[in-house]
């Protein structure tokens, strides 16, 4: 049986253009304007999961699509960086964010470490390997960047090396514990079928 996993981004939100921690913000009206041009343009699901972000809620429910919460595909969590930009953070914590970025089991922020995310997405993507039919999950970049390191198996100081654009899908497909990798296309749009 062949598994087939297709990640989505999340449209654009205020956090994601000003490159900051996510903060709980919803998507803006642009990325809402995007998704919902996108309708019907993902490959039909067995299954729908949804990081319990808003907006990856927002997302999904902009793409038409109706999906489970998915709590073990929730983004990194940043502990006390919430809502701050790196540049903020780095301006007051210069050497906690210079551990953070190179060393992928620390997290000086009190928060969770790249590898425990790398971890639990890996955790989630073996089950997904038993689910017939394709699933789609409408999740964090920092999500799509964990799976993509589980599923290559790369060590997790690559994370910080994979750039996910919003409203991208991220494909994997694989069988017998093996996946490949289909890099990040457009959502919808003339790019879509490239």
């Amino acid at each position: 049986m062949t598994s087939r996993v297709s990640f989505v981004s999340p449209a654009m939100s205020p956090s994601l253009r000003r490159a900051r921690f996510y903060d709980g913000d919803p998507i803006d009206a642009s990325g809402a304007a995007r998704a919902r041009e996108a309708v019907g343009a993902l490959p039909g699901a067995a299954r729908v999961v949804v990081s319990p972000r808003a907006r990856c809620r927002q997302t999904a429910a902009a793409l038409g699509l109706d999906g489970d919460d998915a709590p073990e595909l929730d983004g990194l969590d940043v502990g006390r960086w919430r809502g701050r930009t790196l540049e903020e953070v780095a301006a007051a914590e210069p050497e906690a964010v210079a551990r953070w970025l190179g060393d992928p089991g620390s997290a000086p922020h009190g928060g969770e470490s790249v590898e425990a995310l790398c971890a639990r997405v890996a955790r989630w993507l073996a089950g997904a390997a038993a689910v017939e039919g394709r699933v789609v999950a409408v999740v964090e970049p920092d999500v799509v960047r964990a799976a993509v390191t589980a599923a290559l198996d790369l060590p997790a100081a690559v994370f910080w090396r994979l750039d996910v654009p919003p409203l991208t899908v991220t494909e994997l497909s694989g069988r017998a514990g093996r996946w490949n990798l289909r890099l990040g296309r457009p959502a919808a749009g003339a790019d879509a079928a490239d």
